[in-house]
């Protein structure tokens, strides 16, 4: 009985690692081609280079891909120091969730207006030849958000020129159709646009948090679980 509870935890668990471990696989290349695809997706801000999309998405897929993995490892071979390991790296993740979740909100305003004015920074470098990645991102996001510079239009004529803009800003873009023109672009800034959109999908956002946290949970749960069963059939395996 009690060794055929150990094998239906044993490969429930491997199963919701292996799924786990695709995801993560799936991430790592979504990052990675990210990263080759001309620079379109990187970072607005100049204090921190390295935090684009690209970098971010391989950094979360490599962390749940070796996570996923020692999941795996530690469930088909009913290793105690694999599984006891895959629970120790799991907490530690759902404690610095819990940790940059309660900082962000204690400290939302700082954080509000330190993005701001990084995000004003940035700007500067947008016409700089060695940051298209930038000026594509502020591309992007102007004509899919429908948004002018970080607070409006008006952040762009200290980089740009006076009454000059993207093109992008414009309501309906075309060649040059940025300069000299102050009525036919996007009045609202990015900023608000973003936040908005956070504050449109906060359910649905709130809903994916959710579920990473109950799976977070579970994981923690089948990887003690089994780890106690292994333990009192008194089956023992070297690190």
């Amino acid at each position: 009985m009690a060794r055929g509870c150990l094998c239906c935890l044993k490969y429930m668990m491997f199963l919701f690692n292996l799924i786990f471990w695709l995801c993560g696989c799936g991430l790592l290349g979504v990052g990675i081609w990210l990263s080759v695809s001309q620079g379109n997706f990187a970072t607005f801000s100049p204090s921190f280079p390295s935090l684009s999309a690209a970098n971010l998405v391989i950094a979360i897929g490599t962390v749940i891909m070796v996570t996923g993995f020692l999941g795996c490892l530690g469930a088909i071979k009913e290793n105690k120091c694999l599984l006891l390991s895959f629970f120790i790296v799991l907490l530690i993740i759902l404690l610095a969730e819990l940790i940059l979740v309660i900082l962000f909100f204690v400290y939302m305003d700082k954080v509000s207006e330190s993005a701001k004015k990084d995000l004003k920074e940035g700007m500067k470098l947008y016409n700089s030849e060695n940051n298209i990645g930038l000026k594509n991102a502020w591309n992007i996001i102007q004509a899919e958000m429908k948004c002018c510079g970080v607070n409006d239009y008006t952040d762009w004529y200290p980089v740009l020129g006076e009454n000059i803009v993207p093109d992008r800003c414009c309501m309906e873009n075309s060649q040059d159709c940025g300069r000299n023109s102050t009525e036919s672009v996007w009045r609202t800034g990015c900023y608000e646009k973003v936040m908005s959109w956070f504050d449109d999908n906060k359910h649905v956002l709130g809903s994916i948090g959710m579920c990473i946290l109950i799976m977070q949970i579970l994981g923690m749960a089948f990887s003690m679980t089994l780890f106690q069963q292994i333990h009192r059939t008194g089956k023992k395996y070297d690190a």
